[in-house]
């Protein structure tokens, strides 16, 4: 259960939200084989509870377990928006671990883009390099980011480097 005040009346509500998990566990030996096999993995953000229920786990956070779990160097993760937008709406291309919580603090990370974002920090911190958010309406916006000098969308990293 999650709680959530009320802005109006100040009373503190529990949410269910049903069937929802945090990975604790991701198989590499399945991904390794599809890898290997010159096949593309699809994987639906479903994990397994140890009572056998099917749960459901927040694409972000499945994607960021997966990375970890396969060492990768980088994780892109497309949204709908450009990345992170600065006050004036501008896109910050590069923000570090310190960058962080002031801005989430002055209002800058604010609502569905804080937990992204606290999730990209927690792929870095666990040994990710870097983390991409990036707009995924943009025509061939993976090979901008992959292929240019400045790619496209706002890199999380340990030091910005």
């Amino acid at each position: 259960m999650k709680k959530k005040t009320d802005s109006v009346t100040g009373k503190i509500e529990e949410i269910d939200f049903g069937f929802v998990g945090e990975p604790h566990r991701v198989n590499v030996d399945i991904l390794d084989t599809i890898i290997h096999s010159d096949a593309i993995p699809v994987v639906a953000p479903i994990g397994v509870g140890r009572d056998g229920e099917s749960y459901n786990v927040n694409a972000d956070t499945a994607a960021g377990a997966i990375a970890t779990a396969l060492n990768a160097k980088r994780l892109l993760l497309l949204t709908d928006v450009a990345g992170v937008l600065d006050g004036r709406g501008e896109l910050i291309s590069e923000l570090t671990l310190a960058d962080i919580p002031g801005l989430i603090a002055d209002g800058t990370i604010s609502g569905g883009m804080i937990p992204k974002v606290e999730s990209c920090a927690a792929v870095v911190e666990s040994g990710v390099e870097g983390v991409i958010i990036l707009d995924g309406r943009v025509p061939h916006s993976v090979l901008l980011e992959l292929f240019t000098p400045h790619g496209v969308g706002t890199r999380v990293s340990r030091s910005g480097v």
